[in-house]
């Protein structure tokens, strides 16, 4: 135990180094919050971070319009608790603005969508670093990142032309126009995420847990019944217990069959899964470049 202890809190140091860089490095600076544990971590972090002060980064929240809304519910409460600022961009504004054209078909998310508004936002509010919570376990396109990843003037990601990042040094220069993205837990695994969770008693939101919900199997994946999914006609739902590996876009987000109702359940299960958690997402699935190519329109 020991061990683990001693190991949480090296990535716990490293995770506050980082984020202390990128306030004295940067004049803007963001925290990426989707409502999922490792926005959620890097929050906490930050909190850490610059304690007994405020986070001095706000939180924004890209919404596509078709979030659970358990993760609405958990997001308000959070910012009110730490008393942190909140920045919400609408998918749908977008939508409506004529800037994307929304997705037609069973198969239809807004995923891909939420470049143009995260755009957008960084170009409002003039965000010249933006932190994520993404790690290098969760996908091949995410192994490739630094801590500092460098954004052009479009807000694209050049994978063959990244900084070197040698022992503890951060290059954060850049020239008018461009931005940062950074991703202080990226040594994180999904594992140490929710050992640190539990150790430091930090509440959830309820979908990563056990409950009743309504889904149906569509191409190897369990979906949540929603009104912005459509059904086909061979496709039946049924109450099942389930939780949520992963919180994101209601229309791609896959559920598990599982019994985990704590936290030390949840831990036991991830331990003994080899199916990562992002194996449940829709949006992976549709090529095996999906994710990559995202990040290089500008994607988180």
């Amino acid at each position: 135990m020991s061990y683990t202890v001693n190991h949480l809190k090296a990535l716990e140091s490293e995770s506050i180094f980082i984020l202390r860089e990128v306030a004295a490095q940067f004049q803007n600076p963001a925290i990426l919050f989707s409502g999922g544990k490792d926005s959620i971590l890097v929050t906490y972090l930050a909190k850490k971070a610059f304690y007994p002060a405020a986070i001095p980064f706000p939180l924004v929240h890209v919404d596509t319009g078709h979030n659970f809304r358990e993760t609405l519910e958990y997001r308000d409460k959070l910012v009110e608790r730490l008393g942190a600022k909140l920045i919400v961009g609408s998918v749908q504004e977008t939508i409506d603005g004529g800037r994307v054209a929304e997705e037609k078909g069973y198969n239809a998310s807004r995923i891909r969508l939420q470049t143009t508004t995260l755009l957008d936002l960084i170009e409002k509010y003039r965000f010249d670093a933006c932190i994520g919570g993404a790690r290098r376990d969760e996908e091949k396109a995410r192994a490739k990142e630094r801590f500092f990843s460098h954004r052009d003037e479009f807000g694209q990601w050049d994978p063959k032309n990244q900084r070197p990042e040698l022992w503890n040094l951060f290059n954060g220069r850049m020239h008018m126009g461009e931005n940062f993205r950074i991703f202080p837990i990226s040594n994180w695994t999904e594992l140490d995420v929710w050992q640190y969770l539990a150790m430091e008693g930090i509440e959830m939101p309820s979908l990563y847990f056990s409950h009743k919900r309504r889904i149906f199997y569509r191409d190897g994946n369990w979906l949540a019944e929603s009104p912005n999914i459509p059904m086909k006609p061979t496709e039946r739902a049924e109450e099942m217990v389930v939780r949520f590996r992963t919180i994101g876009d209601i229309t791609s987000t896959g559920a598990t069959l599982s019994s985990a109702s704590t936290l030390d359940d949840i831990i036991q299960e991830v331990a003994a899964t080899r199916v990562t958690e992002r194996g449940g997402r829709a949006d992976d699935q549709r090529s095996e470049t999906s994710m990559e190519d995202r990040k290089k329109e500008g994607y988180f």
